[in-house]
């Protein structure tokens, strides 16, 4: 009867022992360690590609953000005063004057991203558009893809930052 006893104590303790390895293994795989974050880039310029004709912005991330992850990128498009900064959500297209249309785009990848600006016209012509841009980069963790994307404004850089409990004083620079 103790022998009986004592090998179901080793069994069950065994048991409870391999449960948690399999637990842990199945975690480790779940993104539950980043955290949404911005980072800015602040007055840099667009490099000329001449192989394609456009403009970019290139970067890596480091460290690397995870396949699930999503990135928004925001240009500072003006200031109302200088504690007040207006930012607008990327993709965008600018009308100019003369019927002339500017364009930013971005893409992005779990290493790197790139901001493109390309325009109708010579953007050169308009160095205020592709020189001394400030952006800011928003990383949104994929374990936030339950929370309901329709309740927020992506438009409102604002509203994205307090929906993603990013606090706006920790923006780190690039």
């Amino acid at each position: 009867k103790i022998m009986k006893k004592i090998t179901l104590l080793i069994a069950f303790i065994g048991m409870i022992t391999l449960q948690s390895c399999t637990v842990n293994e199945v975690q480790d795989n779940v993104d539950n360690d980043t955290i949404s974050e911005v980072f800015e880039l602040r007055n840099v310029n667009f490099s000329y590609n001449s192989s394609t004709g456009g403009y970019f912005i290139y970067r890596t991330l480091n460290p690397q953000i995870y396949a699930s992850d999503n990135i928004l990128i925001y240009r500072m498009s003006d200031v109302i005063d200088s504690n007040t900064p207006v930012w607008q959500l990327i993709p965008r297209t600018l009308y100019l004057s003369g019927g002339d249309e500017l364009d930013y785009d971005y893409d992005f990848s779990r290493e790197d991203f790139t901001i493109y600006a390309d325009g109708t016209y010579n953007l050169a012509s308009t160095p205020q558009y592709i020189n001394n841009q400030t952006f800011r980069i928003v990383i949104i963790p994929g374990y936030f893809s339950n929370r309901s994307a329709q309740q927020i404004d992506f438009n409102d850089y604002d509203a994205v930052i307090q929906a993603y409990g990013i606090n706006p004083n920790n923006i780190k620079s690039l």
